[in-house]
């Protein structure tokens, strides 16, 4: 099996770190971004299987990202992971092709398996 590759996607810099280096140990190609900006940039640079998206960011938020990820490259999927649990995020992310919704804080074996997921299934 190819090397899952994962852009993470949170304002949270110790959250993205902790998150990247977990996922790259369980033999993950994980990069990070603490941006919609940095994120948008990094779809351009690099190709990714997966996208785990964080809802709620300053200025450029996740379902922002999301429409714009989908606008660039429909097949792309997106997991987003909110800490939050606007159920008006979730559903306006579902709308617009969200692969799911996670909730903060996942289990790293659960969050494994639907990025797996994710990415095989499109």
């Amino acid at each position: 099996m190819a090397t899952l590759r994962v852009l993470v996607v949170d304002d949270e810099e110790e959250f993205v770190n902790a998150l990247v280096e977990r996922l790259n140990i369980r033999g993950v190609d994980a990069q990070g971004v603490t941006t919609g900006e940095e994120a948008l940039d990094r779809i351009e640079q690099c190709s990714f299987d997966v996208v785990l998206l964080d809802v709620k960011m300053p200025k450029l938020g996740g379902v922002e990202v999301l429409m714009q990820i989908k606008a660039r490259l429909p097949e792309l999927p997106v997991v987003l992971l909110t800490g939050h649990g606007s159920a008006r995020n979730v559903e306006m992310g579902e709308l617009l092709g969200a692969f799911d919704c996670l909730m903060k804080p996942i289990d790293i074996e659960d969050l494994l398996r639907v990025l797996r997921q994710a990415a095989t299934e499109n």
